[in-house]
């Protein structure tokens, strides 16, 4: 069962990452910036996001803009605790097996398939890079988690919450 999970994600942001087409280090948004309700930045050190909690209401499309002060690349991906686990085993058992391309086995998505809403809004940011996401909150959910889910660094501590209100 577990083998079936990690093929459909790996599918899944196979599938994504050719829709996302090399968005790493830049911006990724499909909403004209009229739309987008107001700007939150988070900063991405190594191994902690700051703030630590947002606080969103549901149906807000926000941008946020991620700066890596850190000296180690990072990703920034919104998605339920279920699907941000999932996603961390897939990344796990990418791993050591690189690309060569300096992104250290990350690949090239911007979206991890999801448990909820069926995809997970996601940048990596290059270390001293700045990354911009723009992200419409549910309406159906509490909480979300954000994290950095390259091996070592969620369990590190580089996560925080979505609280989603109405």
């Amino acid at each position: 069962m577990m083998r079936k999970s990690l093929l459909a994600i790996t599918l899944g942001l196979a599938a994504t990452s050719a829709l996302a087409a090399g968005e790493h280090g830049g911006s990724h948004s499909s909403t004209p910036d009229a739309e987008v309700d107001r700007t939150i930045q988070v900063e991405a050190g190594d191994m902690w996001f700051d703030p630590e909690t947002l606080g969103i209401t549901a149906g807000e499309t926000v941008r946020f803009q991620v700066v890596n002060t850190g000296n180690l690349q990072h990703e920034f991906v919104i998605g339920d605790a279920e699907a941000q686990e999932a996603h961390r085993e897939m990344m796990q058992t990418m791993g050591d097996s690189g690309h060569g391309d300096g992104h250290d086995g990350h690949g090239g998505h911007d979206m991890a398939e999801g448990a909820h809403g069926g995809e997970m809004p996601a940048v990596t940011i290059a270390p001293g890079e700045t990354a911009e996401l723009v992200w419409t909150a549910p309406v159906d959910v509490e909480s979300l988690v954000y994290a950095c889910n390259i091996p070592g660094h969620y369990e590190s501590g580089m996560y925080g919450e979505i609280q989603l209100g109405k």
